[in-house]
């Protein structure tokens, strides 16, 4: 027990240590990708492809995920090879069931929602320090060559991914014994929506993503080509969302373990929601510095509590599995927004002087009808202290605690 109990603690140390050069990686890729799109000359429905293209092919490829695992030999194997291959958008994709199935292996559920706080805090400052790195750079080659600037980022981007795969590598295998009752089809998966609270969770943020992503790659080019802000600007705009991130992180975590996953999800849910409308009031950088703030810290509720309720709500014998059918038709409805977007984004009308602006009125009222209609439609799996959502707000912004922190 004591040799398990050592190897998980280790394992852990392992996983913030890849988290930290993956964070570097996409501190790049994440932020700098449009921009250099744009920079080669990319058009706005190229733009949406290239945020589309990649979720189509990562949630495709997950349909395999489970029969991969079992074929190498383990979560841990598939992780370590598929992080080293350079198809990312497939590897990826298959490598996410496993390291989602393997760490909550590692995590009992109690903790996940601080561990994972705790974890994205520190990943979410290395994402900082990668994004200034980034935009200061390309900002000291404006003199030069912008684009050996990005040649130098996105080298420096496939290194810290091959760090990534380093330490994972050192992350041990928890026992994982296949059930055959786990091995279900996709097809039986989405036919148990009336009875199953998983699958309608899973309908909920697909079809959140999909408002979102109307939207959510066209940011980058409002801001670059329709408001020309510089790079350095742009890099601070990014950096305060990510900012945001991380100080919220371990806010939404103590919550979520608290209250429970559900909540803090349909709070953070209805502040992403009314996200694109903020970007109509003014457009100084300043201004737009406190929007991506409010931003960075809805984004990361959403996205930790989504995390965590998969955790939660499935047993470990078919987390796998869940996990690639979650992550296929979220892909799914990712590719169709990025798309869609694309495709209205030169057709909109100006509004107030921008197409775009139009586009992110659409978007807004897509997340709001979504939250609406489908955010109480599941429902927490664990026990949890009953809270309403303003009272969940308040605490959560330090106005009025609940009853306390959660106990160990």
């Amino acid at each position: 027990m004591h040799r398990k109990k050592t190897n998980v603690r280790r394992s852990l140390r392992s996983s913030v240590k890849d988290g930290i050069f993956a964070a570097m990686m996409a501190g790049v890729t994440d932020f700098y990708a449009t921009p250099l799109a744009l920079f080669l000359g990319a058009t706005v429905q190229q733009v949406g492809l290239i945020a589309a293209l990649p979720n189509l092919l990562s949630s495709l490829s997950q349909f395999h995920a489970v029969r991969v695992i079992y074929w190498v030999g383990g979560r841990l194997k598939l992780l370590v090879r598929f992080i080293l291959l350079i198809l990312a958008a497939v590897c990826g994709g298959l490598a996410g069931p496993a390291w989602g199935s393997l760490m909550s292996d590692y995590i009992p559920a109690s903790k996940r929602g601080r561990y994972f706080g705790w974890r994205n805090r520190i990943v979410g400052a290395v994402t900082v320090g990668s994004v200034i790195s980034s935009g200061l750079l390309l900002h000291g080659f404006q003199e030069l060559s912008y684009g050996t600037g990005f040649s130098i980022l996105f080298c420096l981007a496939a290194l810290a991914r091959y760090m990534s795969a380093h330490f994972i590598n050192q992350m041990g295998e928890p026992p994982h014994r296949r059930d055959p009752a786990s091995d279900f089809t996709f097809l039986r998966f989405i036919a148990r929506f009336r009875e199953s609270n998983f699958l309608k969770f899973v309908v909920f943020a697909a079809c959140l993503n999909f408002a979102s992503y109307l939207a959510a790659p066209f940011f980058v080019v409002f801001m670059l080509r329709d408001l020309q802000f510089s790079y350095l600007t742009y890099m601070a705009l990014q950096v305060c969302a990510t900012l945001a991130s991380f100080v919220a992180l371990p806010l939404w975590g103590r919550h979520a373990d608290l209250v429970g996953n559900v909540r803090v999800l349909r709070l953070s849910a209805f502040l992403a929601a009314v996200i694109p409308i903020l970007w109509f009031f003014s457009h100084h950088p300043v201004y737009l510095m406190l929007v991506q703030m409010w931003s960075g810290f809805a984004w990361s509720g959403v996205t930790l509590c989504t995390g965590n309720f998969i955790y939660d709500a499935v047993t470990p014998q078919k987390r796998v599995r869940c996990i690639a059918y979650f992550n296929v038709i979220n892909g799914i409805a990712l590719f169709l927004g990025s798309s869609l977007g694309g495709s209205l984004a030169s057709r909109m009308p100006p509004l107030f002087g921008y197409r775009l602006l139009g586009l992110f009125a659409i978007s807004c009222f897509c997340r709001l009808s979504v939250y609406l209609w489908l955010s109480r439609s599941f429902r927490e799996v664990r026990p949890a202290h009953e809270v309403s959502i303003q009272e969940l707000f308040f605490s959560v912004v330090g106005i009025r605690p609940l009853v306390g922190p959660p106990q160990d």
